[in-house]
């Protein structure tokens, strides 16, 4: 983990040492922002579903969000801070995106522009031009119908006339949906703004009609909310000239009827007249000056009222902040880029798009499965041991029940030993279908894997085949033990049987008295025991077989045939092969993303000049 910075006043070079170091933390959180939009960082949810867990830089950058009713005069209160008219205006929503406004102070005489990040390599000296575009990129967006979006517009204004400064005009917060809009409208806008004005490192300008009731205010209401003891909200009362007469707000801007630990600004916007007859911006500025300095209710306040004002000190609080707020915003960003580097490590790194590397992957794949496989039967991972359950179990519980002594002897002696056919063939399929699962299982557990559903597929129907044709040898190894053993009936257990009787009988009785009843009875009696002999034999050698034939040759040769195969297959099929799921291809893209824009917010800051 990289060390915090610790931020000091940057040596002065063409200006005070204060002010090289406003600029440079301002500008840094600008250029920060600005690679936050390109790369798809904006706060909330600005990521969808596949971003949804992605660390995000924005959230963390102190900035100015600009909040208040449709009514407030928001608008006007940026353009004055500006010295320019340059937002679109009408009825209803105008601001149906976030606009991210960057000023940057410049030396005297040289031409204002605007560049929006869109369009970074065109500069624009029409201000009116400027309108159009930001109304044409919120059209792209939203469409020409009254709905909004989060995806913020970038746009930097360079000028002799403005402080370095960023503001954030969110959308104005609504009471009631207007025709065209749907009827979610006011609690999507409240939403959206909630999402900025709601982060500790967001400075809330509040902005709110000193000729409404402030406690009505929508503005005032959701920094309340938000910000209950009024540590990050900055209060501007607007419309102080359409005052009734005989009224004045000196209650609210001296703090007694609304208090917040910041000072309340009085703005003197143009007048609607104003805009219509296109009164210059310069002298809007003027006649605020003149408004306040001339006013018996605002004149011992006067320094501390105007556009003008608010703007330097907006750009002075938003400076300290960003000094105070530098150190956790460096761990963040050394933190997050070990998190995403750690993760785009489990997701895996882009398959290359070479033939022979792509035949690399996919064998270095299969081998990852193949381990995985043997340690389930080699006893590392669980599964293997229930094939040994169905030898220790099923297969002398299957022989127990056989009906042996059902059957006449001579019948035991010509075909009862076929009886073993049905347990042997059902241990064989037992353990069939245990490898199945193992199978199943190991692909699962293959994280390798798990990025290609089209190989994970293959693998699975080549290891299927393979086990199938194990089982099928397995079958017919086993069922010729159980011939091997109806084929041939072991003669000397049979000699002994008359050598018995004679020892044991009566030599007054003929050889036909033999074979009378009593000895039958004898005769099947050692025929039921020359059974149990086989039929111990056959516990013994048929999960021989069954190991030998299915599990010893699953750990040699599962997928043998798959090498062969795919070992033929041109750069087109292989590309198939290692075809990842669209969820987690995205996934890594946004990773990868996000991992660039931290590199880059690191390499901004260190290359701030920071001495002690």
């Amino acid at each position: 983990m990289r060390e915090q910075l610790t931020v000091t006043e940057e040596k002065p070079k063409d200006s005070s040492s204060q002010m090289a170091t406003m600029e440079s933390l301002i500008s840094l959180v600008n250029r920060i922002q600005r690679a936050c939009t390109i790369l798809g960082d904006y706060g909330g949810d600005s990521g969808g579903a596949a971003a949804a867990s992605l660390p995000t830089l924005w959230e963390s950058l102190p900035s100015v969000a600009v909040v208040g009713g449709q009514s407030s005069g928001k608008s006007s209160v940026l353009e004055s801070i500006v010295g320019r008219d340059f937002l679109p205006r009408g009825s209803g929503i105008v601001t149906r995106r976030p606009l991210v406004l960057q000023l940057h102070k410049t030396e005297p005489g040289i031409t204002e522009y605007a560049e929006f990040l869109h369009k970074q390599r065109e500069r624009f000296t029409d201000f009116a031009m400027v309108r159009k575009e930001i109304q044409e990129e919120t059209d792209k967006i939203t469409g020409k119908s009254k709905q909004i979006s989060p995806v913020p517009i970038h746009m930097s204004i360079y000028s002799p006339n403005v402080v370095n400064l960023t503001l954030i005009d969110l959308p104005g917060l609504t009471k009631v949906a207007v025709e065209g809009q749907p009827e979610s409208i006011v609690k999507d806008i409240e939403n959206m703004v909630r999402l900025y004005v709601e982060k500790p490192n967001c400075i809330n300008l509040a902005v709110t009609p000193a000729n409404q009731d402030i406690a009505t205010s929508d503005a005032i209401k959701l920094a309340r909310e938000v910000d209950p003891e009024g540590e990050r909200t900055f209060g501007v009362l607007t419309k102080l000239d359409l005052m009734d007469k005989g009224t004045n707000a000196q209650d609210v801007l001296e703090g007694r009827a609304y208090p917040l630990q910041h000072p309340w600004v009085g703005i003197v916007n143009r007048s609607q007249a104003d805009i219509n007859t296109k009164v210059d911006m310069i002298a809007a500025r003027q006649r605020e000056r003149k408004f306040f300095s001339t006013s018996p209710d605002y004149g011992h306040m006067a320094s501390r009222m105007g556009s003008e004002y608010l703007a330097k000190l907006l750009s002075k609080h938003l400076e300290s902040v960003i000094k105070t707020r530098i150190p956790g915003i460096t761990s963040l960003i050394n933190r997050s880029i070990d998190d995403l580097e750690s993760e785009l490590d489990h997701l895996g790194r882009p398959v290359a798009i070479d033939a022979g590397a792509q035949l690399y992957t996919i064998l270095e794949l299969c081998r990852a499965f193949d381990r995985v496989f043997k340690e389930h039967l080699d006893g590392g991972r669980p599964g293997g041991d229930r094939i040994y359950g169905v030898f220790d179990y099923q297969l002398p519980m299957a022989l127990r029940k056989l009906p042996f002594d059902q059957q006449g002897y001579r019948r035991l002696i010509d075909g009862a030993l076929n009886y073993f056919r049905g347990p042997a063939e059902a241990s064989v399929d037992a353990v069939h279908f245990i490898l199945k699962e193992i199978v199943r299982r190991s692909i699962g557990e293959t994280q390798e894997l798990k990025r290609f559903p089209s190989l994970q597929a293959e693998i699975a129907s080549a290891a299927y085949d393979a086990l199938e044709r194990f089982r099928e040898d397995s079958k017919k190894t086993t069922l010729r033990l159980v011939e091997m053993e109806s084929s041939y009936l072991t003669v000397d257990f049979f000699r002994k049987l008359p050598l018995e009787a004679e020892k044991g009988g009566d030599p007054t009785f003929s050889n036909i008295d033999r074979y009378a009843e009593v000895h039958c009875r004898r005769i099947g009696s050692n025929i039921s025991s020359y059974v149990g002999m086989v039929s111990q034999t056959m516990r013994n050698s048929i999960p021989k077989a069954v190991v030998h034939c299915q599990v010893k040759e699953a750990k040699r040769s599962l997928l043998d045939h798959f090498y062969t195969q795919v070992g033929k297959k041109e750069g087109k099929q292989l590309a198939e092969l290692l075809g990842e799921d669209p969820a987690l291809m995205e996934r890594r893209q946004k990773c990868a993303r996000r991992l660039e824009l931290y590199r880059k917010a690191r390499d901004e800051i260190d290359s701030v000049s920071w001495a002690e």
